[in-house]
């Protein structure tokens, strides 16, 4: 709500200009703020209109106006004068009134701000004062979880997200910068570590799974210590939603911290991807193998380049093995025996993999 103060000065502005007398009343017609010289009575007509239909109206020779703050009627806006123009005055005045109150509660509301913070829309300046505020701790300790699902634009997953975090009494944030993820601002206090983080993870997913939210999958940025650095841990965590759907396909939850290289290959541009899959493979894709040969690498890779566990897993004898790693050798000049050879390949289908993702989101 907006202060008298604020009232008061935008009514004395308004009748220092168009030198109409203006009041303020609250919708059972007690004067909030007024420039009218004489006290007068319009408590029975506040009312009176009130109950009507109308937006305004003349009364009492005087021009009455609804006041709403999102379709709830907040103030009776009076302009009282001789003049022709008192009518377009008031609603002038009620205009900017209406703006105020929309003003005021952005300013102050605490969803509003911290939309802003993630999306780096603040001034610094801005960020220290308006958490102020808003009794918003500056140098405490927040990470930033971001939640999506197979149906996020459904509205209900918002408040699903915000009735399981209430259930733990803390001050976690749940807001959305879109129709596509539930983001939560969690505080984290000295006392707790990644481990807790991830115990909230699990107890987001495990709720919203319990609810019937399907394709649920949680990503979360590493731990802040200034209110100033919370954009940071959301970016990280939209990276490692990102990241965990090329890499991680198996995995619901995905914190930053363990994208590892998948991190870097994401940032990679597309040009140099093709150009390093070119001069590697001399054109040709290590995704365009058989089936056959690309579950026997992928269990060499499992298996940490050991031969004898790999053969044992494939149930294949192991010069059986030997012979498909000498013939994968032959056609790509990588030997997976050895140990830089075999980190190129795996590099590479890494590379394939995040450039067919992002081939598929142009479409």
């Amino acid at each position: 709500m907006i202060s008298n103060q604020i009232l008061q000065g935008t009514l004395d502005g308004m009748m220092n200009i168009a030198h109409v007398e203006l009041c303020v009343t609250d919708t059972e017609g007690k004067s909030v703020v007024s420039t009218m010289s004489e006290k007068k009575d319009f408590g029975d007509a506040v009312v009176e209109f009130v109950k009507s239909p109308a937006d305004s109206q003349e009364i009492q020779n005087c021009q009455f106006f609804k006041i709403f703050d999102e379709q709830q009627l907040e103030y009776i806006l009076i302009a009282s004068g001789v003049s022709e123009n008192t009518y377009l005055v008031g609603k002038m005045a009620a205009f900017q009134l209406q703006s105020l109150l929309v003003a005021y509660k952005e300013r102050f509301n605490k969803d509003n701000f911290i939309k802003n913070l993630l999306l780096d829309n603040l001034l610094l300046v801005d960020i220290y004062s308006r958490a102020k505020k808003l009794h918003l701790q500056i140098d405490m300790k927040r990470v930033v979880l971001i939640v999506e699902t197979a149906s996020c634009k459904d509205s209900n997953t918002l408040e699903y997200v915000k009735d399981c975090v209430g259930l733990s009494g803390s001050q976690e944030i749940v807001t959305a910068v879109d129709e596509n993820n539930v983001i939560i601002v969690k505080e984290l206090p000295d006392r707790q570590d990644s481990a807790e983080i991830e115990k909230t993870a699990q107890q987001i997913v495990a709720y919203l799974n319990k609810e019937g939210i399907e394709g649920v999958r949680l990503a979360y940025g590493t731990t802040v210590s200034e209110i100033k650095e919370v954009s940071r841990s959301y970016k990280e965590a939209k990276m490692a939603l990102d990241v965990g759907k090329i890499f991680f396909s198996d995995k619901v939850i995905i914190p930053y911290s363990e994208l590892g290289i998948g991190r870097l290959i994401y940032q990679l541009p597309i040009p140099l991807c093709k150009m390093f899959i070119k001069e590697i493979f001399a054109g040709k894709s290590p995704d365009e193998f058989d089936e056959e040969t690309l579950m026997t690498i992928n269990k060499f890779f499992e298996n940490s380049l050991n031969v004898s566990e790999t053969s044992r897993q494939l149930f294949i004898h192991r010069n059986t093995l030997v012979y498909r790693l000498d013939k994968l050798q032959k056609s790509t000049n990588l030997d997976l025996r050895v140990f830089e050879d075999a980190i190129t390949f795996r590099i590479a289908l890494m590379v394939v993999r995040y450039m067919k993702y992002m081939e598929s989101q142009e479409f």
